[in-house]
């Protein structure tokens, strides 16, 4: 994180219209510092030091943005801009975001702020700034065209109001977006309670990540904006896995994940191990009445989802999208299905004509992923990441909770994997097993179909002899 001055100490009063208006040269010189993270890590919370006091979240693989008091103002500074994100190690995407990233940095305030932020437009459009939930005077809105004139390049609005109601919000644009938001321009907005309030209980660890996804060619580097549906990269704070970074916590810390989805689908998010409650949305806090225990929770597009659960049980937890299709890097839509096929009489005449053809799905994916198979420059594998025991083979939306009972409070850090007990492993069974029961009844007919004469077809299975021909 970079600053050319230390933007949290206060830099003096600035004369400020309550209307989203541009900004001269003159009070240019009176904003806050433009805060700039380039760091695709996990940053640590940030503890307010001015204001009302909050207990911070944490931003997976994010940050979040400073502040300046400004005469009871709590000032921030987003610079609209293009940026170079790593989605994981290996692989960088160009595309839009905030302050040196996509998603932007994370705003945190308390409920009865009030908030004044400076948005500089450095990119080749122009942009605004929608602060997605939040209940404020229509002019603040952030629609271009509808609310307030566009921020043009160069140019710097400002929007002022006061942080209403706590929960969980968003910020992006609503100036082209087809483009702004498939370049990845988006980012998290924050809002505690100022007290104790009977629907929002007090947790040990606060994690927030917007789902958003890109359509990015293998070897290419900008995302392919016209998309409607068929994204190949799926990601949580734009990373992908294996760079999305684990979420750390102490065993029977009561944990808050905020999820917003800022994809064109829905994404049903599960976790292993646990169960948990939905208790805040975007319109607010969910009443105690109205909760109930899950494991997965549906959230659908331009939708927040808090969920909260007590991690009492240790280990390394999977978290994922539970769409199949969702837990994989860049792959072709096209591919056709040739499990059962028998390649041994074509893939040496192929091999002769094209050196590096490989025969593979005949057995399923997952040979992709152990093939290693070459890739264009700046693309990952498919189906990646190593676990301690071999291959994990995901991709895309896919983390791991990770629960330890000696994680000190306020410890983020990932100290390794999970070391199971002594007989709490499943393996391989070497002795004498039971004939294993099969269905045989083709199951009943509501209505009984009209009979014609079939044969038999007898399914054939052929296992593979020795490696595979390449």
């Amino acid at each position: 994180m970079s600053s050319r001055r230390n933007f949290l100490s206060g830099l003096g009063a600035i004369t400020a219209a309550a209307t989203a208006a541009s900004v001269g040269k003159v009070a240019m010189a009176a904003l806050p510092e433009p805060v700039i993270q380039t760091t695709p890590d996990t940053m640590p919370p940030l503890q307010p030091n001015t204001g009302r006091p909050y207990n911070p979240v944490v931003t997976l693989n994010g940050w979040t943005l400073p502040w300046r008091m400004n005469n009871g103002v709590k000032e921030f500074h987003l610079v609209a801009e293009p940026v170079v994100r790593e989605m994981a190690p290996g692989f960088k995407a160009h595309l839009w975001g905030y302050n040196g990233q996509s998603p932007g940095p994370t705003i945190e305030v308390v409920e009865g702020d009030r908030v004044r932020v400076f948005v500089t437009n450095k990119l080749p459009e122009h942009t605004s700034v929608h602060w997605h939930g939040q209940r404020l005077p229509n002019g603040m809105d952030g629609v271009s065209g509808l609310t307030q004139k566009s921020i043009q390049p160069g140019k710097t609005f400002m929007y002022e109001f006061v942080a209403r109601r706590p929960g969980t919000f968003m910020y992006h644009p609503h100036a082209d977006e087809m483009t702004q938001m498939a370049m990845g321009m988006m980012g998290f907005w924050v809002t505690h309670p100022k007290g104790r309030h009977p629907q929002i209980q007090e947790v040990d660890r606060d994690f927030v990540f917007l789902l958003n996804a890109y359509d990015i060619d293998p070897g290419a580097y900008t995302p392919k904006i016209s998309t409607m549906l068929d994204f190949n990269l799926w990601s949580w704070n734009s990373r992908v896995f294996p760079g999305i970074d684990p979420l750390v916590v102490r065993k029977n810390d009561k944990v808050r994940i905020r999820i917003g989805n800022l994809t064109m689908t829905n994404h049903p998010i599960h976790i292993h191990g646990h169960e948990f409650q939905v208790t805040g949305t975007d319109g607010g806090p969910v009443p105690h009445s109205a909760r109930w225990p899950e494991v997965t929770t549906d959230i659908a597009v331009g939708q927040m989802r808090q969920i909260e659960f007590l991690a009492d049980e240790e280990g390394d937890w999977a978290f994922h999208c539970h769409k199949s299709h969702h837990t994989m890097n860049a792959m072709g839509h096209d591919t056709p299905t040739l499990i059962g096929v028998d390649h041994s009489g074509v893939a040496r005449p192929i091999t002769n004509l094209i050196p590096d053809y490989m025969a593979m799905g005949e057995r399923g994916m997952a040979d992709m992923g152990e093939m290693e198979m070459p890739v264009p420059d700046n693309t990952l594998p498919m189906m990646t990441g190593e676990g301690p025991f071999g291959g994990v083979e995901m991709g895309g939306m896919f983390s791991v909770v990770k629960v330890r009972k000696d994680q000190k409070p306020g410890d983020y850090k990932d100290h390794g994997w999970y070391k199971h007990p002594a007989g709490t492993v499943a393996q391989e069974w070497t002795g004498n097993a039971a004939e294993p029961v099969r269905a045989t009844s083709m199951g009943g007919k509501s209505m009984p179909l009209k009979q014609r004469n079939q044969q038999e077809v007898e399914v054939q299975i052929r296992k593979p002899v020795g490696k595979m021909e390449h």
